[in-house]
């Protein structure tokens, strides 16, 4: 909006396919939780939001089973309305999977058992957190 306003529209760059260089955003007001592939100018609630970067604040230790073609993923994290995981992604090169979680819920859930994927999890008192050994 305040780019229309400035009368200076900049383009977004095109597509380059490929999910492993998504962003996720989370609005500080309201939580809405937003994802976007590329780069983008992204708002809620009236102010820009910028791309979460993952930060290893929030240790978090994780066990993965396999079974049926997917992985039961448990996490060892408090899931009070202070402090909870609110979301898990896995994404790989063409697709993403998420998972919304909420406070006094068990931070357990499936995803499926795909290779190369990454998995993300987002707690909100600590960030976004990349988890490289699991999957």
């Amino acid at each position: 909006m305040s780019q229309l306003m400035e009368g200076e529209i900049i383009p977004n760059k095109p597509d380059s396919g490929n999910m492993l260089r998504a962003s996720f955003y989370v609005c500080p007001t309201c939580g809405n939780i937003l994802f976007g592939k590329g780069t983008a100018s992204v708002f809620c609630c009236g102010r820009k939001l910028e791309a979460l970067s993952p930060s290893p604040e929030c240790p978090v230790e994780i066990t993965a089973e396999l079974s049926d073609n997917d992985y039961y993923i448990t996490c060892d994290h408090e899931m009070t309305k202070e402090h909870y995981i609110a979301f898990a992604a896995l994404v790989k090169s063409d697709r993403v999977y998420f998972v919304r979680l909420y406070p006094e819920q068990s931070p357990s859930f499936r995803l499926p058992a795909v290779k190369g994927a990454r998995l993300y999890l987002y707690c909100v008192k600590h960030g976004l957190t990349k988890i490289d050994r699991v999957i």
